[in-house]
């Protein structure tokens, strides 16, 4: 597949875009799905960009960090880590009542501002 590392990172800004219009029109559970891929596509360029090939098939932002030797602050690093952990149960959700009392607005919100902190972060090392 010949994507251009600079196109994982248009997508991330797509994503972000497309998980604050899903937290706007309430749909918690997907905005918070969307952080993490946005998340995940900018780590991926990253990756793209430093070994110039495709990045691997997974999910995880910690096992891409690891893999790109980027070390986020505190913050972010923790952040991405519970990000990692909420995407597994909006990707695999078990119930759906659980998961959106589990993800109100005012947490949602808190989650695609802290993935808008990480692109920055990521496009400042690109």
């Amino acid at each position: 597949m010949a994507l251009a590392p600079e196109e994982w990172l248009n997508q991330a800004d797509y994503d972000l875009a497309t998980a604050q219009a899903m937290l706007e029109n309430g749909r918690n559970i997907y905005a918070v799905f969307m952080a993490h891929l946005a998340v995940e596509k900018a780590l991926k360029g990253v990756y793209h960009k430093k070994f110039a090939e495709f990045p691997p098939r997974t999910h995880s932002l910690m096992f891409l960090l690891k893999k790109i030797e980027m070390d986020p602050s505190l913050a972010l690093g923790e952040f991405m880590a519970e990000l990692d952990q909420a995407s597994v149960a909006t990707r695999y959700p078990e119930e759906l009542f659980r998961l959106q009392t589990a993800y109100p607005s005012g947490i949602t919100q808190e989650i695609v501002e802290h993935a808008r902190e990480v692109l920055v972060w990521v496009k400042k090392m690109f």
